[in-house]
This record gives structure tokens, sequence and C-alpha cells, in this order.
């Protein structure tokens, strides 16, 4: 797979205009007040936060400064300049057609964050007609908590239910972008996090607490220029995705240069977390002739992410390529994925791939986690697969895999292919119901692969399903033979 290209679904955002300051004639006994004026002209200025309410029951007419003076549409509120510290807060259980912008001249400190959430019983829904929901553009200091955010028919085409973009010139990242507590659903993407290419996006993004689903492309998305390995610069720093749920993204079948129909995907991130979360049931709709299929939670362009506590389960791709649990895709570095589970998926459990000679792939770890029954329709691919032309320092470790036939398809508990450097597979207990356990595309040498203290069964033990607990191994003749590389040894595949 390949990381997407420019803005997401070809949206570019737009700041609106906020109303112009009328500049009024002072009347002439505040001549009066000119010197002490001047002499607090260096002090910072500071307006306490104001909080802005919208009512289904409202009136435009209002100052929307209270619940019983509430604004009635979101073309009001929007009309609305905020400075750091508003909040601009819709009536809980109420459906307010439109869509809400905060623009560059709004917000920007992550100290006092404009928020943009619910009041009341219940949260707030947001639909828009024929554009993102809510868009944050050119700034930071933002938080969008507790709303619900659905589209239509035209929206599942093009735009993100939660756009945040810039494309601002310059090396800052803009700080503080936080997204809890949404339901977004029925967009070309749920949640989207981009820059342009010449730009740099944002720091400290959290995305929590969410369901992002019955989208169209992704469920959520981080993007950014494509990684020059030569001068790494990643568009994003300090990405955490906690506790979010995507599933029903479903792809585009008319999509075939690009792979659509992943749940979480995070592109261009320099330090992130993906934890607590999960991605399952995506991707059915995606191209079958597409030469990229879609992942449940997966990266690219990005370095020192861990990927932890997740499940990614049932993802379907009708390609022939993809379809996995958990992926690591071109220019991942340094990045571990632990304490996970996949099972049911179309494709392996866990993937590493590349398909670039450029030597950014390198020193990753999948380690303490678990796949069941992945390959239920590419087998060949295996539990965990391992296809890459440039592939380094890559250690796989004390996993646990199962993998049981379907029907006519068997497939490896793990797959090595193309020409991987100083892979380690270690500790690892490895179990199919026939089929290879670890099938190598050619002879490796040790300073490719190492295959060290593994437990293998090529057949569950007799009397016990091969989805549940994974039998003991053990050598000798006789019987159902199960084969352990020695403690310490290595050797070639």
């Amino acid at each position: 797979m390949a990381g997407p290209d420019g803005p997401a679904g070809g949206e570019r955002p737009v700041t609106r205009r906020v109303p112009r300051r009328v500049r009024l004639a002072a009347p002439a006994f505040l001549a009066l007040l000119a010197p002490v004026a001047a002499g607090c002209s260096s002090l910072p200025h500071f307006r306490p936060g104001h909080t802005y309410y919208v009512s289904a029951t409202g009136d435009d007419s209002n100052d929307g400064r209270s619940t019983s003076h509430a604004w009635r549409t979101l073309a009001r509120a929007d009309r609305q300049q905020l400075v750091p510290g508003d909040h601009l807060l819709l009536q809980g259980g109420s459906r307010f057609t439109g869509s809400l912008t905060v623009g560059h001249g709004e917000a920007g400190r992550a100290s006092q964050p404009v928020v943009i959430g619910s009041y009341g019983s219940g949260r707030a829904t947001v639909a828009p007609t024929d554009k993102a929901g809510i868009t944050v553009v050119d700034t930071g200091g933002v938080e969008i908590p507790d709303l619900v955010v659905t589209g239509n028919d035209r929206t599942l085409k093009k735009p993100s239910g939660i756009l945040v973009y810039n494309d601002r010139k310059g090396t800052k990242r803009l700080d503080h972008v936080v997204v809890s507590g949404v339901d977004v659903s029925r967009f070309w993407i749920g949640v989207s996090v981009g820059c342009a290419d010449t730009s740099v996006g944002f720091s400290n993004v959290r995305v929590s607490g969410s369901s992002l689903h019955d989208n169209t492309n992704d469920g959520l998305l981080t993007y950014g220029p494509r990684l020059d390995v030569n001068h790494p610069r990643y568009s994003h720093q300090n990405v955490v995705v906690s506790g979010v749920q995507a599933f029903g993204n479903l792809g585009d079948p008319a999509s075939t240069k690009h792979n659509t129909g992943s749940g979480i995907v995070i592109g261009g991130v320099q330090s992130g977390r993906v934890e607590q979360s999960v991605a399952h049931d995506n991707g059915s709709r995606s191209a079958a002739q597409a030469l990229e299929g879609p992942v449940g939670i997966w990266a690219y362009d990005s370095t020192g992410l861990t990927i932890q506590h997740n499940q990614s389960f049932h993802n379907r791709t009708p390609a022939i390529v993809d379809g996995s649990g958990f992926g690591l895709d071109q220019n991942v570095s340094s990045t571990t994925v632990q304490y996970n589970l996949a099972y049911g998926n179309d494709g392996p459990g866990y993937h590493a791939f590349t398909n670039i000679n450029n030597g950014a792939f390198k020193d990753d770890t999948f380690r303490f986690n678990i796949s069941s029954n992945d390959g239920r329709k590419l087998a060949q691919n295996g539990g965990i697969d391992v296809h890459g032309t440039d592939i380094s320092n890559l250690r796989i470790y004390n996993n646990t895999v199962v993998m049981t036939g379907t029907g006519a398809k068997q497939g490896p508990a793990v797959r090595l292919r193309n020409h991987p450097v100083d892979v380690s597979v270690r500790n690892n207990v490895l179990i199919t119901d026939g089929s290879p356990v670890v099938s190598a595309a050619e002879t490796y040498t040790p300073q490719q692969v190492v295959l060290q203290g593994n437990d293998y069964s090529p057949r569950p033990e007799r009397g016990r399903s091969a989805g549940g607990r994974p039998p003991t191994t053990r050598s000798g003749s006789g019987g159902t033979r199960s084969i352990r590389s020695r403690p310490g040894a290595s050797r070639p595949v």
C-alpha cells in the first residue's frame, strides 16, 4: 500500500470571513483618558472567554450569550469570531443543519482553547448538506467534544465530517487539537488531520472516545506531503488516538489507484499512539481491481509510534491484497505494535510491507500480539506477513498465531517474502492445521532472517480445536509431531 496523496478527498478548506470591525468615533470626553490609556499600552490585551449558545428554539437576533437568548442557526453562530477561551455550545438532542468553521485569526491558544460542543441533555447533531461538518483550518487551540456529525449521500463522496487542515506556509506546527466523544458518519472520511505540500501540520492532537463509522474512505486519517527520507520532516507530532471505534467504513468501488475502506490510518506522524481502539468490518466495498487494499489499523510515513491494546477484526478486501488487521507500510521506523488482537480478517493479522528501496523502513517491532484465524480470504499471506524489498531490523517476538484452513485454502503462520535484512522471529507460538508453519519465498541466510526459540505445531493437538488454547509443542516420534527450534540456536529459513 501507499499513503494517500494531497488533501483528503480533494477538499481544500477555505477560511471564512469574519465580521468587519467597525471603527466608531470616540466622544470628546474620552480624550481625557488618553494619558492613562497610553500608560497601559504595553500591557497584553485580555478578554475572558465568552460562552455562546445555539438552540432549536432560539432566535438569530439574540446575543447568544445565554440559553434564554440563544441563537437558532449554525449560520449565525458561524459568523461569530471566536477568540481563545470562547465556548460555542449547541443544544443537546437537537439537530442543526449547516457547518461550522474555526479559521485563521480565531482560536490559536493551546492554554485557552476554543470549545465547540453540546449543552443540556445528550449530544447535539451537526448535519451539513454538502461540506465538512466542522472545519478547523490554519489554527490550533481547538477542542470538539460530545457532538454527532452526520452527512448524507453527497457528503459520502467528498468532505470529512471533522476536517483539521493547515495550508499556511512555514515550519511551525499548529498546537493543540482535541476531538473527543463524537459520533461521525456518512462522509468521505470521518475525521481527517492534514496539511498542504508547502506546510507542516499539527502538534498535540488527540482523538478519543469516538465512533467513526459508515464513511467511505476511512474512519480516521492523518496525512501530509510524502516523506523525503533524505530530509525527513513529519507533518504532525504527538498524535494520540485512544478509545476510537472505526467500523463500517466500506471503501469506494470506483477507486482503483489508492486504497479505500480502512479504519484508522496514521500518516506523516512523528511520535504518537493508537491504543484501546477497535477497527472492524471495514473495506468490503473497496475496489476489487485496486492495487492497494484496506487495513483495519495501519501507519505509513511515520516514526516513533506505539500501536497497543487494540482489536482489529472482520476487515475485508475485495482485491487480492491487504485486508489485514494491522499494518506497517512504507517509510515506518522505530515503531512498536504490541498487545493487540487480530482475528477473522481477510488478510494477515499483521503485515510489514514496503516496495521502496530507501532504507526508511527500519527498527520496528511486533511483540505480544495474537492473530487468530486471519487470512480468511488470502490465506497464502499467513497470520504475520513480512513482504518488502527493503525491510531492516524488524523484530517479531512473543506473538501467538493460530491459522486454520478455510475449505481448500490453508495458510502459514508466518510468511516471508522478498529481501528482508536482519529480521528476527523469536519465541513465538505458531500453530497451523497442516499447512507449513513458516513459508519463505527463498532460502534466507542468518543475516537476513533468524528463527529462534519458537514453538511450532503444524496441527492442533488431538481433541482440541485450533481456536482454543494453543497446544504445548513436543518433539519425538509417534502421533502428531511438532517442531521446536532449539533455544539459543539460529538457522537460515
